[in-house]
């Protein structure tokens, strides 16, 4: 009796398994492409990116999930048992060949993450290195920048519990609405007065985490004019999702004007939803739960609009 030496799949099967793999890697492209449209605009330098990450990220993604399930249908589809057929299945042992490749595949995938990973953390240092600044100075305390770490133009962002106040330290300028200078780099300085929060523009795709105690410096280029919107993006009470501003990217004549028509501007109440409602929660008592007393809105030159930008 002779035994016959168990033969690999021909050229037909793996021909098709190429054509296969080629269509899923084509349908990966796309989707990695279209993932894109998912996303806010972008309004940055900082943006294509975090983007083009992003995109790569999806592509691999796509290819698989889509690679799991075409080998989990083709096992059900083509080696599942006949009807009624309730026998053992044949033992298999270990398919060494196999699990180098299934230990291979992710290895690369993972690897190739992370390198492109590191290349767009190391492009966003260039972009703006962010520094982080305890609080310590008398200098700093008062929201001073020493001389050797100038930026080009600094604009010292507060936060509080609820609401954003923007200062202008070159022109005395304070408003709780954003505006920056379209093209120009811009150095953003984070001081938390109360608790953790975070400073989340979408269309910048920027998020950094604003610490008590901390100065956290930031710098980024603004590159597409339009109206934003800065969101809290940590839980910091009870008003923590209305904490938000806009954030408004102009030209330089307009941001000049602005600049100039606020610094004439007296100080004024700034925009602060959580104290409006928590005022007309004291005077029209609904019952609730209790909660922290919000800060005063800060007396600002600029307190900006209140409406929704529609690229936010």
């Amino acid at each position: 009796m002779t035994s016959s030496t168990p033969r690999g799949p021909g050229p037909i099967a793996l021909a098709a398994l190429a054509v296969w793999i080629g269509l899923l890697a084509l349908i990966s492209y796309w989707v990695a492409g279209a993932s894109l449209r998912w996303l806010p605009v972008q309004a940055s330098n900082a943006a294509p990116l975090v983007d083009g990450l992003f995109s790569f990220e999806t592509g691999v993604g796509t290819f698989v999930f889509l690679g799991v399930i075409s080998v989990m249908a083709w096992v059900m589809l083509v080696h599942r048992a006949e009807k009624y057929d309730e026998s053992d299945a044949e033992p298999i042992e270990g398919n060494t060949r196999l699990e180098v490749v299934w230990t291979a595949i992710p290895l690369v995938l993972v690897m190739a993450i992370a390198w492109y990973a590191i290349q767009v953390n190391t492009e966003l240092g260039v972009l703006g290195p962010m520094e982080h600044i305890h609080l310590r100075s008398p200098q700093e305390q008062q929201g001073g920048y020493p001389g050797d770490r100038l930026p080009a133009e600094q604009v010292e962002v507060i936060a509080r519990q609820w609401s954003w106040e923007f200062r202008y330290p070159g022109e005395q300028v304070s408003s709780t609405e954003l505006h920056l200078e379209l093209d120009r780099p811009v150095t953003f300085r984070l001081v938390s007065e109360d608790v953790l929060h975070g400073f989340f523009i979408p269309a910048f795709r920027l998020k950094q985490d604003v610490i008590p105690g901390r100065a956290i410096d930031f710098s980024l280029t603004p590159t597409r004019v339009g109206r934003y919107r800065l969101r809290d993006s940590q839980f910091s009470g009870t008003w923590f999702a209305a904490n938000q501003a806009d954030v408004v990217v102009e030209t330089a004549e307009d941001h000049a004007a602005w600049l100039k028509q606020a610094a004439a501007a007296p100080l004024q109440r700034g925009l602060s939803v959580a104290a409006d409602e928590y005022a007309e929660r004291q005077t029209n008592p609904r019952g609730g739960w209790p909660t922290v007393v919000p800060a005063p809105p800060p007396q600002v030159n600029a307190p900006g609009s209140s409406s929704l930008p529609h690229d936010a």
